[in-house]
């Protein structure tokens, strides 16, 4: 995790790319697994409304994926399976607080 802090006020994002190819697209490497999960813990923190997870066409970060996108901080994370979003969810979107580890670019 990070010091550096990101915007919580308003409503807020997930984007998860869904783009779907014969390699290695974010699609091909769990982001459907990973945005019904999102979606679970959100509606379990009772924060439902408030964050709201979507799926997305290519986000042109193939190499680094699976992909979301934080907005409208515009932060990118790469994740590996459900600890990884509920650490964006709890530290980045819910503490305000950017998950370096996970941070592309």
């Amino acid at each position: 995790m990070s010091d550096e802090k990101t915007t919580t006020a308003g409503r807020q994002h997930l984007f998860f790319c869904m783009n779907e190819c014969k390699g290695t697209c974010c699609k091909n490497q769990g982001a459907q697994k990973a945005r019904k999960e999102a979606k679970r813990y959100i509606k379990e923190l009772g924060l439902k409304g408030e964050i709201l997870v979507n799926e997305t066409d290519c986000l042109g970060r193939c190499s680094d994926g699976p992909v979301v996108l934080v907005y409208p901080s515009g932060v990118y994370y790469r994740y590996d399976g459900k600890k990884d979003i509920d650490d964006i969810i709890d530290s980045h979107l819910v503490g305000g607080k950017v998950v370096k580890r996970l941070k592309i670019g």
